[in-house]
């Protein structure tokens, strides 16, 4: 018997880079603090470090300030 499998379902990869963002793969939705919806395909980098320009989204500051975690 075939199990029936929603397109809806998708599997989501979320990577702990050292002394760097979160990332996650897959197609993603966000809802951000404003309360805009941002759409996002691929990989996406999330802040760790708090030391970003474009919260929540990464942009590489981590590096900058030698985050360490």
């Amino acid at each position: 018997m075939e199990e029936n499998k929603s397109n809806d379902q998708c599997v989501i990869t979320i990577i702990v880079a050292n002394n760097g963002p979160l990332k996650v793969k897959g197609n993603l939705e966000i809802k951000l603090a404003s309360g805009e919806i941002v759409t996002k395909e691929g990989t996406t980098g999330f802040c760790r470090c708090g030391a970003s320009e474009n919260k929540p989204f990464c942009d590489g500051a981590h590096r900058k300030i030698e985050f360490i975690g």
